[in-house]
């Protein structure tokens, strides 16, 4: 049975390789058919027994507002990145959850996969991921955030991995247990003291880490994350290229 309830969106990036689409609005708030991507997300979440959401809003924020939902707000979206951005959440993190990017739409299936994992710490990864760029000028292969797998466990995770190191994409969907969820607050306090202002795994600085960063240092430390693995299923909305085919793919299955 599903335990798990609640959700940790993070929506507060300018989306600046839409514009000028995102000009005046988050990147969430651009439409797929009749409803917002943001709108299907938690829509998608709802039907998987995820009720408790919480979008942690930078950009444009005041103009995500929906019922029901949890707001945390990201005042310095300009000079940080995914990782501080979750973590303006974190009293939101008591318990287990899911974090989720903002820009992505997924299938119901690709969320009942990941609520089925029993383990602490667990990332979506698309083993399938290939094919998808092949038509993607836009968005280069060598920009997804790859995942290598040894073990039947995460063991590098990022976009400085080699395509031929690779064997999947982590899509931006985590799960973390209560002691998953304590484990990361943990240590991301340890490293938030020690590497502010330096160099921290792949970014320049620890402010502009991304969330895979984060659990790559968790790897490096001896703490177990594992693969939840998908084929397709799912959709990242980053450039006008993405956001055309992903419309097309919607409006065929909604006619």
């Amino acid at each position: 049975m599903n335990k798990i309830s609640k959700a940790i969106i993070i929506a507060a990036g300018m989306g600046k390789r839409l514009n000028p689409l995102t000009n005046d609005i988050p990147k969430c708030l651009l439409r797929i058919g009749d409803k917002t991507i943001m709108e299907r997300q938690l829509q998608t979440l709802k039907l998987c027994g995820i009720t408790d959401a919480a979008i942690v809003r930078g950009y444009q924020g005041n103009k995500i507002n929906f019922p029901g939902i949890k707001y945390y707000e990201n005042a310095n979206y300009q000079n940080n990145n995914i990782l501080n951005s979750l973590f303006c959440a974190e009293s939101a993190m008591n318990g287990s959850f899911i974090a989720a990017y903002s820009d992505i739409l997924y299938d119901k299936s690709v969320v009942e996969r990941l609520l089925e994992n029993k383990n602490d710490i667990a990332v979506v990864v698309d083993i399938d991921w290939q094919e998808y760029y092949q038509d993607r000028t836009e968005h280069p292969l060598e920009e997804a955030e790859k995942v290598m797998i040894q073990g039947g466990q995460v063991l590098k995770i990022g976009k400085h991995l080699t395509v031929q190191d690779s064997q999947g994409e982590f899509i931006g969907l985590v799960k973390f247990s209560e002691q998953g969820a304590a484990i990361f607050k943990k240590e991301f306090q340890r490293v938030k003291s020690q590497y502010w202002g330096k160099p921290f795994q792949q970014a320049a600085t620890f402010e502009k880490a991304y969330l895979t960063d984060m659990l790559q240092e968790l790897i490096d430390r001896g703490f177990e994350v594992y693969p939840v693995l998908i084929k397709k299923n799912w959709w990242e909305i980053d450039t006008e290229q993405d956001l055309e085919k992903v419309r097309q793919i919607f409006k065929g299955r909604e006619t």
